[in-house]
């Protein structure tokens, strides 16, 4: 057996509503196709893919809930200018972050549930 990528993150959610406009307008993920579950949720895109990235969860799923210990998620992510104009609009609270080395730059935010979001952008990126 050989891993070969991370397939999605799962986030249970009482604020479902919520969190899918949130990935959506923040960080531009399409809320896609999902399977007729019993339970309410969400999948969402990064635009142009075939793969859901995120699972969200709404509270009404009947499977037992994990360890809570993930401590955060983490996206590539291109237009440091224009994304921290676009926080600064919608007056989010976010952190930003030189990676030591300069290879890398950081932005972190957190989502309605509390999930910390980091979002990287390579220092030498064309835009």
């Amino acid at each position: 057996m050989s891993l070969y990528s991370l397939q999605h993150v799962n986030i249970r959610t009482d604020k479902l509503d919520e969190t899918v406009t949130f990935y959506q307008d923040v960080l531009g993920l399409v809320n896609g196709d999902r399977p007729a579950f019993k339970f309410p949720g969400a999948w969402m895109y990064v635009p142009n893919s075939e793969d859901a990235v995120m699972h969200l969860i709404g509270e009404d799923d009947p499977q037992p809930k994990g360890s809570g210990s993930v401590d955060h998620i983490a996206f590539g992510v291109k237009g440091w200018d224009k994304f921290l104009a676009k926080m600064q609009k919608m007056k989010i609270k976010h952190e930003t972050r030189e990676v030591p080395g300069g290879r890398l730059r950081q932005v972190f935010i957190h989502d309605p549930n509390g999930v910390l979001v980091e979002l990287n952008f390579e220092t030498n990126e064309k835009v």
